[in-house]
């Protein structure tokens, strides 16, 4: 009964969306009514305000790092194991990907993914974030860097933290972000996806 709490106040925390908070503080649109419609910071950097983007960006991926600490911190307290800290870090993802408070409709989950990442292991961490940069600088697209990063993640996870619940929770994290970017893998695929920088970017 207690892995079940650890699972379900990560899941509201990652519900948080910060793409609406910070378009709500900024005085900016719903995310959702603009660009891809997608709540996460990419999208709020189609308003033109960094600031908001980069508070997006910083909330998303946080809270994924929090979730984690956090069960890190009280299942040895309570008297769980790893299997509690692999279900708030599947949980707060999730939560992010299909929040109750959007109706289920939520961001693709990068950042969160990143923070979780963070949270379980700044090898990890640091090694995705590191593929993301290189596949962007060379090719100049942000959902292939994301693409490529997410299929590395288990790999990386697998070496570091070895064969168990947290790698099962991010190799199950790395399967959602591909097909939540189904659209982009067509758009890349077909030529049309935007590059980094590039402006009018779909």
């Amino acid at each position: 009964m207690t892995i079940l709490v650890f699972i379900l106040l990560a899941y509201l925390l990652g519900s948080v969306s910060f793409a609406v908070v910070s378009s709500w503080l900024f005085k900016l649109p719903d995310p959702r009514t603009y660009g891809s419609g997608n709540p996460g910071a990419t999208n709020v950097l189609r308003s033109g305000k960094k600031a908001a983007a980069i508070l997006t960006l910083l909330g998303d991926a946080g809270k994924g790092w929090l979730a984690v600490a956090l069960a890190l911190y009280f299942a040895p307290l309570w008297g769980l194991g790893g299997e509690a800290v692999a279900g708030a870090a599947l949980a707060v993802f999730l939560g992010h990907v299909f929040p109750v408070f959007l109706r289920f409709q939520g961001g693709k989950g990068v950042a969160t993914a990143v923070g979780v990442l963070f949270g379980l292991s700044l090898w990890v961490g640091l090694l995705a974030i590191a593929t993301w940069l290189l596949v962007a600088f060379v090719w100049r697209y942000s959902s292939l860097s994301a693409l490529v990063a997410a299929a590395l993640a288990p790999i990386y996870t697998l070496s570091i933290l070895g064969l168990g619940s947290s790698m099962i929770a991010v190799l199950i994290m790395s399967l959602v972000l591909v097909w939540r970017h189904q659209s982009n893998i067509m758009n890349l695929m077909e030529g049309k996806e935007g590059r980094i920088g590039q402006k009018n970017a779909s």
